[in-house]
């Protein structure tokens, strides 16, 4: 989970964090920059987040179990009826051919239990594309990061939506901004506090029961109109 944590002061995080924010932007694909942008900018709001889950029945749990969206931990998920959420989240990740191994480590956190955090914070990334039903172009993933601003108050979740958007043509600005942009603002209000959820332990319930559950409305339908 941390790979091999780094103790820095005031002025070196703040030169991570520019030079990450920096190359982040000039490379949107470089996880690891957006990993070290959302740790060094992001430690008033993960402690935010973790008194939240010490309070919530649910999120102490996670916090007691320390679960990982890892293969060796949910790869059960591929076995599950198709109604499930489990399911619905093989599929996801399977049409993608993405792996949940692929998240990079935690390095910049001070504490073990904000580590953790972090790192639930960074896996359960593919869960909320799953619930929310947002695609992974360029217009979904701005979008969910709206959605993790509204949970988590990151900055870093923020950046990515500036920086996201700046990248869009003018047909994408439109579209997200019409449609997906006020969406994601009411989604992420309207949710429960999605940090706290134990989501491998309702991978077996019914997609649209879990839905229904966390509060979760999904994105809206918009006329086709290509964009990628």
């Amino acid at each position: 989970m941390i790979g091999g944590k780094i103790r820095l002061n005031r002025w070196q995080q703040a030169a991570v964090a520019v030079g990450s924010a920096v190359g982040a932007l000039l490379d949107p694909r470089r996880a690891d920059l957006i990993a070290a942008l959302g740790e060094t900018t992001g430690k008033p709001a993960f402690e935010r987040v973790l008194e939240r889950m010490k309070k919530s029945p649910e999120g102490r749990a996670v916090l007691l179990e320390r679960p990982r969206v890892i293969s060796a931990q949910v790869g059960h998920a591929w076995d599950l009826p198709a109604n499930t959420f489990g399911a619905a989240y093989a599929r996801f990740m399977g049409s993608r051919n993405f792996s949940p191994d692929d998240r990079p480590p935690v390095r910049f956190m001070e504490t073990e239990e904000l580590a953790y955090v972090a790192m639930r914070a960074r896996e359960v990334h593919d869960f909320w594309h799953t619930l929310f039903a947002l695609p992974t172009n360029l217009i979904g993933e701005s979008a969910l990061k709206v959605i993790e601003f509204e949970q988590m108050h990151l900055p870093m979740c923020l950046m990515s939506v500036v920086g996201g958007t700046a990248r869009f043509t003018g047909k994408q600005r439109k579209l997200f901004f019409k449609h997906y942009f006020p969406w994601a603002i009411r989604a992420g209000m309207q949710s429960t506090d999605l940090m706290c959820v134990y989501y491998e332990k309702h991978f077996q319930e019914d997609l649209e029961d879990a839905r229904r559950k966390w509060g979760i409305t999904t994105a809206p339908a918009v006329p086709n109109q290509n964009v990628p």
